[in-house]
Protein backbone atom coordinates (compact mmCIF):
# COMPACT_ATOMS: atom_id res chain seq x y z
CA UNK A 1 0.00 0.00 0.00
CA UNK A 2 1.51 3.54 -0.67
CA UNK A 3 1.09 5.95 2.41
CA UNK A 4 -0.33 9.50 1.44
CA UNK A 5 3.01 10.95 2.65
CA UNK A 6 4.37 9.06 -0.13
CA UNK A 7 1.65 9.79 -2.49
CA UNK A 8 2.25 13.20 -1.63
CA UNK A 9 6.69 13.23 -1.63
CA UNK A 10 5.99 11.79 -5.22
CA UNK A 11 3.24 13.85 -6.61
CA UNK A 12 5.72 16.51 -5.53
CA UNK A 13 8.79 15.49 -6.95
CA UNK A 14 7.02 14.93 -10.61
CA UNK A 15 5.49 19.11 -10.09
CA UNK A 16 8.95 20.22 -9.11
CA UNK A 17 11.17 18.26 -11.35
CA UNK A 18 13.02 16.85 -8.48
CA UNK A 19 14.29 13.26 -7.40
CA UNK A 20 16.21 10.74 -9.19
CA UNK A 21 13.71 8.33 -8.25
CA UNK A 22 13.02 5.58 -10.83
CA UNK A 23 9.84 3.35 -10.63
CA UNK A 24 11.72 0.16 -9.64
CA UNK A 25 14.76 1.28 -9.25
CA UNK A 26 18.10 0.63 -10.26
CA UNK A 27 18.73 -2.49 -7.37
CA UNK A 28 15.55 -3.80 -8.31
CA UNK A 29 16.48 -3.99 -12.10
CA UNK A 30 19.83 -5.70 -11.78
CA UNK A 31 18.82 -8.21 -9.08
CA UNK A 32 16.23 -9.40 -11.16
CA UNK A 33 17.03 -8.71 -15.06
CA UNK A 34 16.58 -12.34 -15.89
CA UNK A 35 12.94 -12.99 -13.82
CA UNK A 36 12.39 -9.60 -16.19
CA UNK A 37 13.69 -11.28 -20.03
CA UNK A 38 11.44 -14.67 -19.11
CA UNK A 39 8.71 -12.54 -18.50
CA UNK A 40 9.21 -10.68 -21.98
CA UNK A 41 9.91 -13.91 -23.80
CA UNK A 42 6.76 -15.02 -22.62
CA UNK A 43 4.32 -12.63 -23.36
CA UNK A 44 5.99 -11.37 -26.61
CA UNK A 45 6.05 -14.51 -27.84
CA UNK A 46 2.34 -14.88 -28.16
CA UNK A 47 1.89 -11.83 -30.79
CA UNK A 48 -1.78 -10.22 -31.63
CA UNK A 49 -2.75 -8.90 -34.36
CA UNK A 50 -2.35 -4.85 -34.10
CA UNK A 51 -5.56 -3.02 -33.02
CA UNK A 52 -8.61 -2.36 -35.31
CA UNK A 53 -9.48 1.27 -36.08
CA UNK A 54 -12.54 1.85 -34.12
CA UNK A 55 -12.62 5.80 -35.41
CA UNK A 56 -15.97 7.26 -37.12
CA UNK A 57 -19.29 8.27 -35.96
CA UNK A 58 -21.26 6.31 -32.86
CA UNK A 59 -25.19 7.08 -32.29
CA UNK A 60 -28.33 7.26 -34.93
CA UNK A 61 -29.64 11.27 -32.96
CA UNK A 62 -29.38 14.41 -34.32
CA UNK A 63 -27.92 17.39 -33.25
CA UNK A 64 -24.30 18.08 -33.63
CA UNK A 65 -21.41 15.02 -32.61
CA UNK A 66 -19.53 14.97 -29.59
CA UNK A 67 -15.85 15.01 -30.25
CA UNK A 68 -14.11 12.05 -27.80
CA UNK A 69 -10.63 11.39 -28.64
CA UNK A 70 -9.20 8.21 -26.81
CA UNK A 71 -4.50 8.64 -26.69
CA UNK A 72 -2.17 6.49 -24.65
CA UNK A 73 -0.82 3.07 -24.93
CA UNK A 74 -2.11 -0.17 -26.26
CA UNK A 75 -4.60 -0.62 -23.03
CA UNK A 76 -6.12 2.32 -24.65
CA UNK A 77 -5.86 1.53 -28.24
CA UNK A 78 -7.47 -1.84 -28.31
CA UNK A 79 -4.84 -4.24 -28.70
CA UNK A 80 -5.49 -7.63 -28.07
CA UNK A 81 -8.99 -7.59 -29.81
CA UNK A 82 -10.30 -8.32 -32.91
CA UNK A 83 -13.20 -6.23 -34.07
CA UNK A 84 -13.51 -2.28 -33.87
CA UNK A 85 -16.82 -2.92 -31.81
CA UNK A 86 -14.77 -4.67 -29.17
CA UNK A 87 -12.40 -1.81 -28.41
CA UNK A 88 -12.92 0.53 -25.46
CA UNK A 89 -13.18 3.63 -27.80
CA UNK A 90 -16.14 2.07 -29.53
CA UNK A 91 -17.56 0.57 -26.57
CA UNK A 92 -17.67 4.07 -24.59
CA UNK A 93 -18.75 6.56 -27.51
CA UNK A 94 -21.42 4.08 -27.66
CA UNK A 95 -22.31 4.83 -24.30
CA UNK A 96 -21.69 8.28 -24.37
CA UNK A 97 -23.94 8.75 -27.98
CA UNK A 98 -26.92 6.36 -25.59
CA UNK A 99 -26.89 9.17 -22.64
CA UNK A 100 -26.08 12.24 -24.24
CA UNK A 101 -28.65 11.15 -27.16
CA UNK A 102 -26.25 13.18 -29.77
CA UNK A 103 -23.88 11.50 -32.04
CA UNK A 104 -20.21 10.98 -30.75
CA UNK A 105 -17.41 11.35 -33.13
CA UNK A 106 -14.44 8.83 -31.98
CA UNK A 107 -10.65 9.61 -32.97
CA UNK A 108 -8.04 6.98 -31.76
CA UNK A 109 -4.57 8.63 -31.42
CA UNK A 110 -3.57 5.89 -29.22
CA UNK A 111 -0.27 3.72 -30.03
CA UNK A 112 0.72 0.54 -29.03
CA UNK A 113 3.90 0.61 -26.96
CA UNK A 114 2.98 4.26 -26.12
CA UNK A 115 4.86 5.85 -23.21
CA UNK A 116 3.72 9.06 -21.30
CA UNK A 117 6.48 10.89 -23.48
CA UNK A 118 4.37 10.13 -26.71
CA UNK A 119 1.18 11.88 -25.67
CA UNK A 120 2.60 15.03 -26.71
CA UNK A 121 2.62 14.15 -30.45
CA UNK A 122 -0.67 12.43 -30.33
CA UNK A 123 -2.05 15.34 -29.07
CA UNK A 124 -0.92 17.03 -32.19
CA UNK A 125 -2.84 15.15 -34.33
CA UNK A 126 -5.82 14.91 -31.89
CA UNK A 127 -6.17 18.80 -31.97
CA UNK A 128 -7.62 18.53 -35.38
CA UNK A 129 -10.56 16.33 -34.28
CA UNK A 130 -11.47 19.77 -31.67
CA UNK A 131 -12.25 17.02 -28.47
CA UNK A 132 -15.20 17.52 -26.12
CA UNK A 133 -13.70 14.76 -23.88
CA UNK A 134 -10.58 13.16 -23.91
CA UNK A 135 -9.25 9.58 -22.40
CA UNK A 136 -5.97 9.21 -21.63
CA UNK A 137 -4.68 5.50 -20.40
CA UNK A 138 -0.75 5.35 -19.88
CA UNK A 139 1.74 4.16 -17.80
CA UNK A 140 2.53 0.73 -17.81
CA UNK A 141 5.22 0.76 -19.89
CA UNK A 142 6.40 4.06 -18.28
CA UNK A 143 7.33 1.14 -15.55
CA UNK A 144 8.68 -0.91 -17.81
CA UNK A 145 11.65 0.85 -19.63
CA UNK A 146 12.39 2.52 -16.14
CA UNK A 147 11.07 6.18 -16.86
CA UNK A 148 11.35 8.10 -13.97
CA UNK A 149 8.14 8.97 -11.95
CA UNK A 150 8.57 12.67 -11.64
CA UNK A 151 9.24 12.49 -15.39
CA UNK A 152 6.24 10.74 -16.20
CA UNK A 153 4.00 12.15 -13.90
CA UNK A 154 5.47 15.96 -15.27
CA UNK A 155 4.70 15.19 -19.04
CA UNK A 156 1.14 13.73 -17.90
CA UNK A 157 0.41 17.14 -16.52
CA UNK A 158 1.37 18.68 -19.34
CA UNK A 159 -0.84 16.95 -21.48
CA UNK A 160 -4.18 17.41 -19.24
CA UNK A 161 -3.06 20.59 -18.92
CA UNK A 162 -3.15 21.41 -23.26
CA UNK A 163 -6.20 19.74 -23.38
CA UNK A 164 -7.95 21.19 -20.54
CA UNK A 165 -6.40 24.99 -22.22
CA UNK A 166 -8.42 24.08 -25.39
CA UNK A 167 -12.09 23.63 -23.34
CA UNK A 168 -11.98 19.66 -23.44
CA UNK A 169 -12.55 17.52 -20.15
CA UNK A 170 -10.23 14.73 -19.63
CA UNK A 171 -10.54 11.84 -17.99
CA UNK A 172 -7.32 9.51 -16.98
CA UNK A 173 -7.16 6.03 -16.71
CA UNK A 174 -4.38 5.49 -13.89
CA UNK A 175 -1.70 3.31 -14.64
CA UNK A 176 -2.97 -0.72 -14.14
CA UNK A 177 -1.14 -2.90 -11.66
CA UNK A 178 1.22 -4.90 -13.34
CA UNK A 179 1.46 -7.20 -10.09
CA UNK A 180 -1.16 -9.14 -11.99
CA UNK A 181 0.11 -10.00 -14.74
CA UNK A 182 0.86 -13.79 -14.55
CA UNK A 183 4.49 -14.01 -16.64
CA UNK A 184 5.55 -11.68 -14.49
CA UNK A 185 7.02 -14.23 -11.11
CA UNK A 186 7.92 -13.13 -7.28
CA UNK A 187 9.26 -10.99 -6.29
CA UNK A 188 9.76 -8.83 -9.66
CA UNK A 189 5.96 -9.01 -9.41
CA UNK A 190 5.75 -7.53 -5.53
CA UNK A 191 8.12 -4.95 -7.14
CA UNK A 192 5.68 -4.10 -10.22
CA UNK A 193 2.72 -3.83 -7.93
CA UNK A 194 4.10 -1.32 -5.95
CA UNK A 195 5.86 1.11 -8.51
CA UNK A 196 2.35 0.35 -10.31
CA UNK A 197 0.56 1.96 -7.19
CA UNK A 198 2.60 4.90 -7.01
CA UNK A 199 2.74 5.81 -9.69
CA UNK A 200 -1.01 5.60 -9.85
CA UNK A 201 -1.36 7.93 -6.84
CA UNK A 202 1.17 10.18 -8.06
CA UNK A 203 -1.27 10.24 -11.46
CA UNK A 204 -4.07 11.10 -9.59
CA UNK A 205 -2.85 13.65 -7.35
CA UNK A 206 -1.40 15.73 -10.42
CA UNK A 207 -4.47 15.14 -12.88
CA UNK A 208 -6.82 16.36 -10.46
CA UNK A 209 -4.79 19.48 -9.49
CA UNK A 210 -4.43 19.87 -13.52
CA UNK A 211 -8.16 19.96 -13.55
CA UNK A 212 -8.78 16.59 -14.83
CA UNK A 213 -10.60 13.49 -13.21
CA UNK A 214 -9.30 10.15 -12.53
CA UNK A 215 -10.03 6.49 -12.82
CA UNK A 216 -8.66 3.86 -10.95
CA UNK A 217 -8.39 1.01 -13.16
CA UNK A 218 -6.26 -0.97 -10.72
CA UNK A 219 -5.58 -4.57 -11.92
CA UNK A 220 -7.46 -3.31 -15.13
CA UNK A 221 -10.36 -3.99 -13.03
CA UNK A 222 -9.86 -5.32 -9.69
CA UNK A 223 -10.18 -9.05 -8.97
CA UNK A 224 -12.07 -10.40 -11.66
CA UNK A 225 -8.65 -10.47 -13.37
CA UNK A 226 -7.59 -11.91 -11.15
CA UNK A 227 -10.10 -14.49 -10.66
CA UNK A 228 -10.52 -15.27 -14.34
CA UNK A 229 -6.99 -14.72 -16.14
CA UNK A 230 -8.55 -16.95 -19.03
CA UNK A 231 -11.42 -15.24 -20.15
CA UNK A 232 -10.26 -11.62 -19.38
CA UNK A 233 -6.91 -11.41 -20.85
CA UNK A 234 -5.81 -12.10 -24.20
CA UNK A 235 -3.71 -15.03 -25.79
CA UNK A 236 -0.56 -12.87 -24.70
CA UNK A 237 -1.25 -12.91 -20.93
CA UNK A 238 -1.06 -9.28 -20.95
CA UNK A 239 -3.03 -7.34 -22.59
CA UNK A 240 -7.01 -7.84 -21.77
CA UNK A 241 -9.37 -9.70 -24.25
CA UNK A 242 -12.53 -7.76 -25.40
CA UNK A 243 -14.75 -9.06 -22.23
CA UNK A 244 -11.20 -7.34 -20.06
CA UNK A 245 -12.12 -4.32 -22.05
CA UNK A 246 -15.66 -4.16 -21.59
CA UNK A 247 -15.00 -4.36 -17.69
CA UNK A 248 -12.74 -1.21 -17.96
CA UNK A 249 -14.91 0.55 -19.99
CA UNK A 250 -17.92 0.32 -17.91
CA UNK A 251 -15.77 1.91 -14.94
CA UNK A 252 -14.13 4.43 -17.11
CA UNK A 253 -17.69 5.69 -18.65
CA UNK A 254 -19.78 6.69 -15.81
CA UNK A 255 -16.45 9.45 -15.47
CA UNK A 256 -17.16 10.54 -19.34
CA UNK A 257 -20.12 11.30 -18.59
CA UNK A 258 -19.80 13.36 -15.45
CA UNK A 259 -16.97 15.22 -16.66
CA UNK A 260 -19.55 16.11 -20.00
CA UNK A 261 -21.87 17.37 -17.63
CA UNK A 262 -24.53 14.41 -18.52
CA UNK A 263 -25.86 13.40 -15.02
CA UNK A 264 -29.19 14.52 -14.37
CA UNK A 265 -29.14 17.26 -11.47
CA UNK A 266 -27.59 16.29 -8.09
CA UNK A 267 -26.29 13.52 -9.53
CA UNK A 268 -22.58 14.00 -8.98
CA UNK A 269 -23.08 15.31 -5.16
CA UNK A 270 -21.48 12.62 -2.97
CA UNK A 271 -23.32 10.02 -1.69
CA UNK A 272 -21.79 7.98 1.35
CA UNK A 273 -24.41 4.86 0.62
CA UNK A 274 -22.68 4.59 -2.31
CA UNK A 275 -19.23 4.65 -0.89
CA UNK A 276 -19.08 8.79 -2.10
CA UNK A 277 -16.89 10.56 -0.13
CA UNK A 278 -14.84 13.87 0.05
CA UNK A 279 -11.46 13.67 0.83
CA UNK A 280 -8.29 14.92 1.04
CA UNK A 281 -6.86 14.77 -2.46
CA UNK A 282 -3.23 12.71 -0.50
CA UNK A 283 -5.46 10.71 1.04
CA UNK A 284 -8.46 9.84 -2.41
CA UNK A 285 -5.10 9.35 -4.61
CA UNK A 286 -3.94 6.40 -2.03
CA UNK A 287 -7.23 5.03 -1.80
CA UNK A 288 -7.79 5.14 -5.59
CA UNK A 289 -4.72 3.28 -6.25
CA UNK A 290 -6.04 0.22 -3.95
CA UNK A 291 -9.12 0.16 -5.10
CA UNK A 292 -10.20 -0.41 -9.12
CA UNK A 293 -12.70 1.33 -10.84
CA UNK A 294 -12.31 4.57 -8.35
CA UNK A 295 -12.70 8.16 -9.86
CA UNK A 296 -11.40 11.09 -8.11
CA UNK A 297 -12.20 14.12 -9.26
CA UNK A 298 -12.71 17.58 -7.73
CA UNK A 299 -15.23 18.35 -5.46
CA UNK A 300 -16.95 21.98 -3.95
CA UNK A 301 -18.28 21.73 -0.69
CA UNK A 302 -19.45 24.66 1.42
CA UNK A 303 -18.39 27.01 -0.99
CA UNK A 304 -14.84 25.75 -0.93
CA UNK A 305 -13.06 23.68 -3.37
CA UNK A 306 -11.99 20.16 -2.25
Amino acid sequence: MVSARTARRLAAAAAYGGGGLSLLGAAGYGLLRLQAKLARRTITGRPLGGPPDPDGLYGSDDGPPLSFVVAGDSAAAGYGVETPEETPGALLAAGLAEVAHRPVALTTVAQVGAQTADLAGQLHRAEAAAPDVALIIVGGNDITHQVKLSESVRLLVDAVRRLREAGCQVVVGTCPDLGTIRPIRPPLRWLARRASRQLAAAQTMAVVAAGGRTVSLGSILGPEFEAAPGELFSEDQFHPSSAGYAHAAAAVLPSLIGALGLWAPGDEIPEPVRGDSVLPVSIAAVAAADHAGTEVAAATVGGRAR
